[in-house]
């Protein structure tokens, strides 16, 4: 018999280790034939803890589970009891491709890897020429994961024609995004998948160096990827010669501080060049200047980990998932005031308003919906009378979004968004790199316009306005230039919120 316990941060946090030690002390008392496995979260994270006992008829789940609930569970009487895992409803709508393996597998097992799918892919891409390798990421429709959209085949192309005696792959792992949590369970729960997939990218853009860029925040994950990494290494997988027959490829983690525009790829070279994580001008791009001055490809931990099943399956089979623009599958991340937190895969296209009450269940206060930010803390604010709005690129554009890193925050309707909106200008100004001015002293003159609001000044409004669309047009980077989206939403959807006079009397 095999006992889950998940090994993931979020699952720690409620409980996990001690849940863990409870399953341990059970075995060795009642002389059972059982292994513990840590496995990574299957994402439902109001069960976390979530143990899962291995029967021939598949998993069982219970949650969320405290120690004292261990000996029940294996008595066969726990009121905790959930049922297979795979029927729950929140695990059972989802499309799992990029994390087919997440909360499966033992994360650091290779050979756990292998037998679920794991490096098909990289095998498949070992046939190939590397013409035939980006043609299959450009043609699955496959974009950047980690907020811009931009084709991943087209950056890697322009990585693979550039000339240059040595070309790197950056994974950015930094992950700054409020309520974002993926790439973080993607790497605790199955690190080999980003291994393969940077593995893929250096083989088909000429790359024989990667850097894994992770944030300080992130110790869990820091520790994983550096094990898998020397597992992999030790088995052939990195080193001299991709598994034995192609190219040269190996990789490192790297360590980031926590500053927020590290998370944009030219503060991030510069970080990793050890210099001060500030925004670099453009031209020239990081494809063709990046790191150390060479051809780079920057992609986000997801645009990479799903690099492996469009290889192993093509492109045509991942193009088949979602809609207009928007291919394969995206990875929501639901948090706030909800029911149910935690991470869905699902194919692009499902209606915000879905998302919100059918996946996430609506508020766990039980008030109703006011305001949801999906795109991180530089999203903008969406209404209940733009749910019906779908989950794509190009359609959150048009009702003035974005999908970022597809972060979810719900709010209900006792939130404040005139303190929403001075949050957004707070954020950038504490985050701001100080590069260029429009973000390093209008976020300040935006927190003090908004206090001016607070207090009843009608003339602050309209120079509120003129300041966003300063920061907009104006800044070098998406951290000024986006901080007017959450502001200015909040502004249009609910202007009873700035209208108040004297509110801080009040």
């Amino acid at each position: 018999m095999r006992i889950f316990v998940p090994r993931d941060a979020a699952a720690r946090a409620l409980g996990a280790d001690a849940v863990a030690a409870a399953v341990l002390r059970e075995i060795a008392a009642r002389g059972l034939d059982a292994t513990l496995v840590r496995n990574g979260s299957r994402g439902m994270v109001w069960l976390e803890p979530l143990v899962e006992i291995e029967t021939p008829q598949g998993r069982t789940a219970f949650g969320p589970c405290a120690p004292a609930d261990i000996p029940a569970i294996l008595d066969g009487q726990s009121d905790k009891a959930l049922g297979p895992v795979e029927a729950i409803p929140f695990f059972a709508r989802q499309t799992r491709l990029t994390f087919a393996r997440v909360g499966l597998t033992d994360p650091l097992s290779l050979a756990e890897y292998e037998a679920h799918g794991g490096l098909a892919g990289l095998r498949a891409a070992l046939a190939m020429t590397p013409e035939e390798r980006i043609a299959t990421v450009r043609d699955s429709g496959l974009r950047g994961r980690g907020g811009a959209g931009f084709p991943t085949g087209i950056k890697w192309a322009t990585v693979a024609q550039a000339p240059a005696p040595q070309k790197y792959v950056v994974c950015n792992a930094d992950e700054g995004d409020s309520g974002t949590f993926a790439d973080r369970m993607l790497m605790e729960g199955d690190p080999f998948c980003l291994i393969e997939g940077m593995a893929i990218c250096g083989l088909s853009v000429g790359a024989t160096k990667g850097y894994v860029y992770i944030r300080s925040e992130y110790p869990d994950a820091i520790a994983v990827m550096e094990e898998a990494i020397r597992i992999a290494r030790a088995a052939g997988l990195l080193g001299p010669a991709l598994l034995g027959q192609g190219p040269a490829f190996d990789m490192e983690v790297r360590v980031g501080a926590g500053a927020y525009v590290c998370g944009e790829e030219t503060s991030l070279l510069n970080s990793l060049e050890g210099r001060r994580g500030v925004v670099r001008a453009k031209p020239p791009l990081p494809a063709l200047e990046g790191l150390f001055g060479r051809p780079t490809v920057v992609n986000n931990v997801l645009s990479l980990a799903a690099v492996p099943w469009i290889m192993a399956h093509g492109a045509a089979a991942y193009r088949d998932y979602g809609l207009g623009r928007s291919r394969g599958t995206i990875p929501l991340q639901i948090a706030g005031n909800v029911k149910r937190g935690g991470l869905c895969e699902v194919a692009f296209g499902l209606s915000l308003g879905e998302i919100v009450h059918d996946i996430a269940g609506g508020t766990a206060s039980g008030r109703p919906v006011k305001a949801v930010q999906v795109g991180g803390p530089l999203g903008a604010y969406f209404p209940p009378s733009l749910f019906d709005t779908p989950f794509g690129y190009e359609e959150f554009d048009g009702a003035g979004g974005l999908i970022g890193h597809a972060g979810i925050v719900v709010f209900d309707d006792s939130v404040d968004m005139l303190e929403q909106a001075r949050f957004a200008m707070e954020f950038c100004a504490v985050e701001s790199c100080g590069k260029c001015t429009p973000c390093r002293i209008g976020a300040v003159r935006g927190m003090e316009t908004i206090d001016r609001i607070a207090q009843g000044d009608p003339e602050a409004l309209p120079l509120l306005t003129d300041l966003c669309e300063t920061m907009k047009l104006g800044s070098l980077c998406a951290l000024g230039g986006f901080t007017p989206y959450p502001v200015l939403s909040a502004l249009t959807h609910w202007p009873e919120d700035f209208a108040r006079t004297r509110r801080a009397a009040a």
